[in-house]
């Protein structure tokens, strides 16, 4: 029921992007940490499964061993698919047995990708080869490729839920979009972006030194 790619632009940020036929996506598969890297815990969803494998990254295991160690431990890892990229640019990819309809795979130097319920086993890697080629900063790579997986097929069926996020080290997701059951959730998350990357920066200033930051637009601010 889902495609998602994980991916970083080398110098420290990570994302992730996923889209699905399913009602709020991104609330339930993309996981990231500052320093650590990016995960997806998708088809039948478990989130547990994002902070663990994100903790085992923490600790020092590669993405392998992440999932290695974290499907032995969960007794439905057969219903479970999980993609998972760390610090080192290291990647892993688990589809269990159960893993729903059409699954596939994708990878590249900086990203990694996999889906459920597909239309066909390309779509995956059309996510990381249209990352890779894509220039621009890591949430414009990310829609790009999200775009790119929908027109090689995307899923057997619509797509009603879309999401992006990225840390960049400041704690939080410095972007954080949701779309949820929408008739175009792609497109509207492609909207969404275009709204929130021009003040993406003015938004992590006023995290970080708010006496600094520009003034907020909004009544009844007299700066």
């Amino acid at each position: 029921m889902t495609f998602s790619i994980a991916a970083t632009d080398g110098n420290g940020r990570f994302g992730l992007a996923v889209s699905s036929s399913s009602p709020a996506v991104a609330a339930r598969c993309a996981h990231l940490r500052d320093g650590v890297g990016a995960v997806s815990s998708q088809n039948i969803t478990d989130p547990r499964l994002g902070t663990a494998l994100l903790d085992r990254l923490q600790a020092g295991y590669s993405a392998q061993e992440a999932v290695d160690a974290v499907v032995q431990e969960s007794p439905a890892a057969a219903y479970r698919q999980l993609v998972v990229l760390d610090a080192r640019g290291g990647s892993a990819v688990f589809s269990g047995e159960y893993s729903l309809g059409v699954i596939g795979e994708g990878r590249g130097p900086n990203s990694v990708a996999a889906g459920n319920m597909l239309a066909g086993p390309g779509v995956v890697q059309a996510l990381c080869d249209e990352f890779e080629a894509t220039t621009g900063g890591l949430e414009v790579r990310l829609m790009a490729a999200l775009r790119a997986a929908e027109a090689a097929g995307g899923e057997a069926g619509p797509v009603r839920s879309a999401g992006l996020s990225v840390v960049s080290g400041h704690g939080w997701r410095d972007t954080d979009l949701r779309v949820d059951w929408h008739e175009d959730p792609i497109g509207e998350l492609g909207r969404l972006l275009e709204v929130w990357l021009p003040q993406r920066n003015d938004y992590v200033m006023r995290g970080l030194d708010p006496a600094a930051s520009v003034g907020y637009g909004v009544p009844g601010d007299g700066r």
